[in-house]
């Protein structure tokens, strides 16, 4: 409420008598106490019986403690003295303080009161509007605006800008630098909690500007959007925009469900040979590549150990992830959608998701895979405890090549799992580590175990480094004395190691076929 709209009440004849009548009035404070500084806000309007006045420096010091508490005005009752002193008027005047006189007979509480009752107007009618806001926004989400239109709404309605990110950083949708979006993904899944405040140039330099991230649904963190808003955003905004950003989401999932099972019904005809060249060129091109367009095959698992999807859990991104969440294969299938930024559907196969990726936009599989490797590394860094294992296949061209093209990219991610995580390609596989990917695991270990359990038994009981040695022996192909300057031993005492390791193993390194064995063994291990 303005001043001038309290002066103009008749009934409480109230004077102007120095200042700007249009000061906005945000409270009423009754006070006597000569520095009342302490306990009025900026835009409160100080009511006075000038108890307080012994004489005109008193005026003085009163009005500057009104003025650097950033007040709105000054009313001043005539009950004591019969009138507003001289001195008090030319103190507020030169400091640009409005004050008017207040009668005898009008009580301070008469003037409370209306400043209330206009003050409650207001702020109800404040509430209906931001209901109002609110109501627009959620029905034209329900109606399927889309989160470009949501984002305009935010921006109109409530003066909202931010962006919806993966959890590998990539912006899905509003308008964010992606460093910042990489930062604030990153942060978002190191977090115990959310919502969470951060300045996506970090602490001491970047844009200046914080963000509020909030969660967005309950999928696991790995998969899960987040919401970004510009500022320090007030929580229970940040739900309800949160819970409209999931409600798209979800609508989006529906879509995404049949383009899923037109993926396996493809891949798994292709790979069962059920179905002749001109069905599967059909059925590619329903799953949005053309006869002759480059793609390549993407395979894809994750796990997370219940350390990492506790912690999830507890950063308010569900109870499923608690209690282990989905399987490796479909918990996998939603992460390289996201890692593609939803370009690409993933269909669950036996042993992993496999989604079929059209090259444009990367150009090559290699490009492909080096984006891929960029996205991993932000949530590998995020939950350290969560290993994503992904195989990219080499380009293709054609329905023909469909079947090759998953198994290759199969025997990709399987090495990717060999290696604890990330992204393997192709032009990888074709090593002794294709081998060992096609081996189960099961009896991979078990031979890794056979031939190097003794070594490792010696080396916990003896704190020797047999297996160190052994390692490094095979690099150096068999040199004694390359392989002592590696280690930063004598040559003797790599010979003793190498004799102790064969007395072991029962292997003869002297043997190029056992020499063999071991190597196969380390890299089975």
């Amino acid at each position: 409420m303005l001043l001038r709209d309290l002066l103009a009440v008749e009934e409480l004849r109230l004077t102007l008598l120095s200042g700007d009548a249009d000061r906005e009035i945000g409270g009423v404070l009754v006070t006597d106490l000569p520095d009342p500084g302490r306990y009025v806000s900026p835009g409160d309007l100080v009511l006075t019986g000038l108890m307080w006045r012994r004489d005109a420096a008193d005026s003085e010091a009163f009005a500057d403690a009104l003025v650097a508490s950033g007040v709105a005005a000054l009313g001043a009752g005539d009950a004591r003295l019969g009138l507003v002193p001289d001195d008090l008027t030319a103190a507020c005047g030169k400091r640009g303080l409005p004050l008017f006189e207040v009668p005898v007979e009008v009580s301070f509480a008469a003037i409370a009161d209306v400043v209330n009752r206009r003050l409650s107007g207001a702020r109800a009618g404040d509430l209906r509007r931001a209901l109002g806001r609110h109501r627009r926004i959620v029905a034209a989400v329900a109606e399927g605006a889309g989160l470009g239109r949501l984002f305009a709404l935010m921006a109109s309605e409530l003066g909202v800008a931010g962006a919806v990110l993966s959890a590998s950083g990539s912006v899905i949708a509003g308008d964010l630098p992606e460093e910042h979006a990489v930062r604030l993904a990153g942060e978002a899944l190191r977090a115990t909690r959310l919502p969470r405040v951060v300045r996506p140039g970090g602490p001491k330099g970047g844009d200046a500007a914080p963000y509020t991230i909030f969660a967005v649904d309950r999928a696991h963190r790995a998969a899960g959007w987040v919401l970004a808003c510009r500022g320090e955003l007030d929580v229970e905004v940040g739900y309800e925009l949160a819970s409209c950003v999931a409600m798209e989401r979800a609508r989006m999932e529906e879509g995404r469900r049949v383009e899923r099972r037109l993926a396996e019904e493809l891949i798994g005809l292709a790979v069962s040979g059920r179905a002749d060249l001109p069905e599967l060129s059909a059925r590619l091109r329903t799953c949005g590549i053309e006869a002759a367009e480059p793609y390549a095959a993407v395979a894809a698992t994750m796990t997370a150990t219940a350390t990492a999807t506790a912690t999830a859990a507890a950063a308010g991104t569900g109870p499923g992830a608690a209690a282990g969440g989905p399987d490796p294969v479909t918990l996998g299938g939603q992460v390289v959608e996201e890692l593609l930024d939803r370009r690409a559907v993933a269909a669950a196969g036996a042993e992993g998701a496999v989604a079929l990726v059209p090259l444009r936009g990367h150009g090559t599989a290699a490009a492909l895979a080096a984006r891929l490797r960029e996205r991993v590394a932000v949530i590998a860094s995020g939950l350290p405890r969560a290993r994503v294992c992904v195989g990219v296949s080499a380009g293709l061209a054609g329905a023909a090549a469909i079947r090759g093209g998953a198994e290759e990219a199969g025997y990709a991610r399987r090495m990717a799992e060999l290696r604890g995580g990330g992204v393997v390609t192709s032009d990888e596989i074709y090593t002794h580590g294709l081998l060992l990917a096609t081996v189960p695991d099961r009896v991979r270990r078990s031979f890794a175990s056979r031939l190097l359990d003794p070594l490792v038994d010696y080396d916990r009981r003896h704190r020797a480094e047999l297996t160190l040695t052994l390692g490094t022996f095979l690099d150096c192909a068999g040199s004694w004395n390359a392989c002592a300057e590696r280690l930063h031993v004598h040559v003797n005492t790599v010979r003793y190691r190498i004799r102790r390791i064969e007395e072991l193993t029962g292997k003869d390194l002297s043997s190029m076929a056992d020499r063999v064995d071991l190597f196969l063994a380390l890299r089975a291990g």
